[in-house]
């Protein structure tokens, strides 16, 4: 007989069920959230298992690769999917959550996510602290400019290099200012040393990386653009068509239908959301920035036309998806009129 699995994972513990072909819970424990932990209940060769699922999140891509190692059949179930069917639960319990995965699992009704390997959560990981770092410089320079103002004392336009010395121009004659600003100062400084330590490795990642020198002769997609998106998608094949990538990062737009209502929103927002906002500033970068004149910016400019900058770069960042997709599949570079791009 098969049997079927649920994991509901937490930091400290996991709660584990097992169910039969018919729903019927043959065993119920409760294990440290360890890989070792989990293979001693699931390893038992009294069990058949056809499916182990669990919900995706903190310690679920290490869990996924440890059980996939050992050959078990688990599978990573997307939040909100998992959430909304669990929500139909009067009493949540990390035992009655186990139970509904576990049930989700043996009829079918889940929806899989991609875990991504082990190289792109490695980059991931640099790309997201990098983001960190300069969102904390960006909040200290913020902070500094509103606190200066409140004795105007202007910062004004000033680029990121002459900012410190900016600052202490404006205080010189003012010691007691000085000293409150000073340790900010210092902090700043540290984080743009350590935001260029981790830019100079994304741009190493990239010069070693084949696959993100070609999807950098797309205009408008830099070295970030190009690993973000590189580490996002991960394992291409995934994606059937290349026009699925947009709706996977939230760029195409929702609908709500009910009856003779049938109302088109926005965009959807799901999925990647770092992803979605590196293509919608090399969208911008493109249509704003970039000189050099290209089939796909001509279409976006039509789209700009008819339905507003906004729309027009909402709908060439999905654009872009689906171009650095097709890229990476072929093995091609940017075509930049409609001729060769046809060919």
């Amino acid at each position: 007989m098969d049997y079927f699995a649920g994991l509901d994972v937490s930091v400290k513990d996991t709660s584990v069920c097992i169910v039969d072909g018919t729903g019927k819970i043959t065993r119920e424990v409760k294990v440290a959230s360890e890989p070792d932990a989990l293979l001693a209940v699931l390893n038992n060769p009294a069990y058949h298992f056809k499916r182990i699922g669990l919900e995706a999140g903190p310690l679920s891509q290490w869990l996924f690769s440890a059980l996939a190692e050992a050959d078990l059949p688990v599978i990573c179930v997307e939040t909100r999917h998992m959430r909304a069917v669990l929500k139909a639960r009067i009493n949540k319990t990390d035992r009655n959550d186990a139970r509904g995965i576990a049930q989700m699992m043996r009829v079918g009704l889940y929806r899989p996510v991609h875990v991504k390997t082990l190289r792109s959560q490695k980059l991931r990981t640099l790309l997201t602290h990098r983001k960190l770092l300069q969102s904390e410089a960006i909040a200290v320079e913020n902070d500094l400019r509103a606190s200066l103002r409140n004795f105007g004392l202007k910062v004004g336009v000033v680029g990121t290099v002459k900012f410190e010395a900016r600052v202490k121009e404006l205080v010189e004659n003012f010691p007691d200012l000085l000293a409150l600003v000073e340790p900010l100062l210092v902090v700043r400084r540290v984080l743009r040393e350590q935001i260029s330590i981790l830019h100079r490795r994304v741009l190493a990642a990239v010069r070693n990386d084949e696959v993100c020198r070609r999807l950098m002769t797309v205009p408008g997609v830099g070295p970030v653009v190009a690993l973000t998106y590189r580490a996002t998608v991960d394992v291409p094949a995934r994606f059937r068509k290349s026009k699925s990538v947009g709706a996977v990062f939230g760029l195409t737009p929702a609908r709500d239908q009910s009856g003779e209502s049938d109302r088109p929103g926005a965009i959807s927002r799901c999925g990647d959301e770092m992803m979605r906002t590196t293509l919608y500033e090399a969208a911008q970068v493109m249509l704003l920035r970039s000189a050099k004149w290209s089939w796909l910016k001509a279409w976006a400019m039509k789209i700009a036309r008819h339905r507003g900058m906004k729309k027009a770069i909402v709908a060439l960042a999905r654009r872009l998806a689906v171009i650095m997709h097709r890229i990476w599949i072929d093995g091609t570079e940017f075509r930049w009129t409609r001729e060769a791009a046809a060919a």
